[in-house]
């Protein structure tokens, strides 16, 4: 990605800036994605990269959207992260550095057992007719 901070913080939603660059997190349960059931791909919201698939996507109960694995791990990569005195792991878009949210070893145990708990602001969502 050929963009500095300072070109995404005017591209950018304030919300979004706020997520996905400075690393904050959506209020639960008022993203637009965290019920979505429609089929489809959902990408960064920064830099348009597919990183999550709706056939991995599992309702959690927590308030965002959660997925059990990423399209390729060559997508995102991860961080610890002991802020708000919790030790997480971070997950941001390989692609742009980007902010998504967090992976916790609570999901599926027939998938992964992994849990991506992602913001909704940090991704859009493209319907399966949609793609190519």
């Amino acid at each position: 990605m050929n963009k500095t901070e300072e070109q995404l913080k005017e591209e950018l939603s304030p919300d979004l800036y706020k997520v996905a660059r400075q690393g904050g997190t959506e209020a639960p349960y008022a993203g637009k994605y965290y019920k979505n059931k429609e089929k489809g791909m959902y990408k960064c919201a920064v830099c348009g990269e597919e990183l999550f698939s709706s056939d991995t996507k599992f309702d959690s109960y927590t308030g965002w959207p959660s997925f059990d694995d990423v399209v390729s791990s060559d997508k995102i990569e991860t961080h610890k992260d002991v802020s708000h005195g919790m030790a997480r792991t971070e997950v941001r878009c390989k692609k742009c550095k980007s902010h998504l949210g967090h992976v916790f070893d609570d999901g599926p145990k027939e998938t992964t057992g992994k849990r991506y708990c992602i913001n909704s602001i940090c991704l859009d969502f493209e319907k399966a007719e949609e793609l190519k």
